[in-house]
């Protein structure tokens, strides 16, 4: 279970209203419809939706990683009273990374093929204020061994890693500079229950240990269960309930949560006489 988050506490971001429209052929698309939501300091939120409903283009919003021919048509997004939107080029590159974090769906399209891990490790420090390589090196070794990796991997290639080893070194890198949030976009996808389990329990203790958010997004809502404070539910861009995990899980009040939760496959099976069950 994740400690409860500071209740007592400002918001430490705190989105309201936001629109995020996309031009087309036709006309103007609007994928986020006046979204509001708020994560307190320590809270692992979930965000759970089909896809095409919107999370990802939330996520993006929240970095300003959004171009044309996307753009935040209206609202505001707030990170511990700071105005996002408002942030100058040179301000948005020191807010990346060092107050919030991005982990994508796919480590291999996060990773750069043609560089190891030691050189994407350098090159994000070097980004944020002038480090020595030792330096670096030992920054990254510590990362990397906090996400269960050996230090010698610092010298392979994004491919020479499994997909579960790719993920941690993109969770290793966001939480290099100590951030604040962390946004996972689906981080879990394209790896298999064992792994994913093993990801999203080292998550949360290292939430645990360095006292971050999180913005944890997926489909999946039995995954998201298992790690969130509270739940959001979107459709077509829309967050239609919102509330504490043991409430959305056993009491959701709006009919397309209750239709998720119907729609996620039983795979349990009442127990045989004579068989115990771990």
């Amino acid at each position: 279970m994740t400690a409860a988050p500071r209740t007592d506490a400002p918001a430490l971001v705190d989105v309201r209203d936001l629109k995020v429209d996309y031009l087309t052929g036709t006309g103007t698309f609007t994928a986020v419809r006046g979204v509001s939501f708020q994560i307190a300091p320590g809270e692992i939120l979930g965000l759970a939706g089909e896809s095409g409903c919107g999370k990802s283009t939330i996520a993006f919003a929240l970095m300003r990683l959004h171009k044309p021919p996307a753009f935040i048509s209206g609202g505001s997004i707030r990170f511990d009273g700071r105005d996002v939107l408002a942030l100058s080029p040179e301000e948005l590159r020191a807010f990346r990374w060092s107050e919030a974090a991005m982990v994508f769906q796919s480590a291999m399209n996060s990773l750069n093929p043609v560089l190891t891990v030691f050189e994407q490790f350098h090159d994000m420090l070097k980004a944020h204020g002038p480090i020595s390589k030792a330096d670096a090196r030992a920054r990254a070794a510590e990362m990397l061994a906090m996400v269960g990796i050996a230090a010698d991997r610092l010298d392979s290639y994004p491919h020479q890693l499994s997909g579960g080893m790719r993920q941690r070194v993109v969770l290793a890198l966001g939480l290099t500079l100590r951030p604040r949030l962390v946004i996972m976009d689906e981080p879990t996808t394209a790896l298999d229950v064992i792994v994913q389990r093993e990801i999203l329990q080292q998550v949360v203790a290292l939430k645990e240990k360095l006292g971050f958010s999180v913005l944890f997004i997926t489909h999946d809502l039995a995954l998201m269960a298992q790690i969130a404070d509270r739940i959001a539910v979107m459709l077509r861009g829309e967050i239609v309930e919102i509330g504490e995990t043991d409430q959305m899980v056993n009491a959701p009040r709006h009919d397309y949560t209750r239709a998720l939760w119907e729609a996620m496959p039983i795979l349990s099976a009442p127990a045989e006489k004579g068989l115990v069950h771990g």
